[in-house]
């Protein structure tokens, strides 16, 4: 699904957060937004995911109005995973996956097949068969990543925005995480801090500064040496070592 932002305009108490955004995202890609602490990243992922208002800009998903559509057909094209999720302690992965089915339902009917079917894909998919039966106060912080993942996969969404989905994570769980989501069937528009794994596992980058897109292509074109101490104010060497880029910080 395409998505078009066009002259997006957003305030928060009193402040100006974003300043005429204009980005237009293909369909299928995995989209990594970056920029320094404050540049505005979750501001821009809660717009697009139509859970703000706006003071100028239209947002398009396959040319149509994101604020023209009712929420139960938002929730049926767009998922949204925020950083922090507040999860009963004692729900399993399966029950919590099963909230996911919430914008399909349909009044006075119970679990039908096309629920069922959508609650397995998605168990699958985040790789959680063998903790269906856990509840979420006896997950690892990976294993809660991929659940609430999993939850918004239910949803059968078309779009994908999840908020730095790999912050906490260990190495090993951010890589685990990430090429998860680089399988996934659909378009994913995810925040990241860490450089390297923006370069390695999204097709495009976007990058914000100060509430502005300064930078918007692939990851080759985007992590310069030049772009990277512009935006963080850190010197840094960009190589292509066996097809990965790597991004390295000297020693101070």
């Amino acid at each position: 699904m395409n998505i078009t932002v066009s002259g997006l305009q957003v305030t928060l108490q009193s402040r100006a957060v974003l300043h005429g955004i204009d980005l237009n995202l293909a369909a299928g890609q995995i989209v990594g937004l970056l920029g320094p602490n404050g540049c505005g990243k979750s501001t821009l992922l809660r717009s697009l995911a139509g859970l703000l208002p706006r003071q100028a800009g239209d947002i398009y998903l396959n040319g149509t109005l994101l604020s023209k559509m009712s929420l139960r057909s938002r929730a049926k094209h767009l998922a949204f995973v925020p950083q922090h999720s507040e999860v009963d302690q004692d729900l399993s992965v399966e029950q919590i996956i099963r909230l996911g089915r919430t914008p399909h339902r349909q009044r006075f009917f119970g679990w039908n097949p096309a629920d069922e079917q959508a609650l397995e894909e998605a168990i699958i998919l985040m790789q959680l068969s063998l903790l269906r039966k856990r509840t979420w106060k006896q997950l690892s912080g990976g294993e809660r990543q991929r659940t609430q993942i999993a939850r918004a996969l239910a949803q059968q969404p078309k779009v994908l925005i999840l908020d730095e989905p790999t912050n906490h994570l260990d190495i090993q769980y951010q890589q685990e995480l990430l090429s998860l989501i680089a399988q996934l069937p659909m378009t994913v528009i995810v925040a990241l801090h860490d450089l390297n794994l923006a370069a390695n596992y999204c097709q495009r980058l976007v990058i914000l500064k100060q509430g502005e897109v300064i930078a918007n292509g692939s990851p080759e074109t985007v992590l310069t040496p030049d772009m990277i101490e512009e935006v963080w104010r850190v010197k840094a060497s960009v190589n292509k070592e066996e097809d990965m880029l790597c991004i390295r910080y000297p020693k101070r």
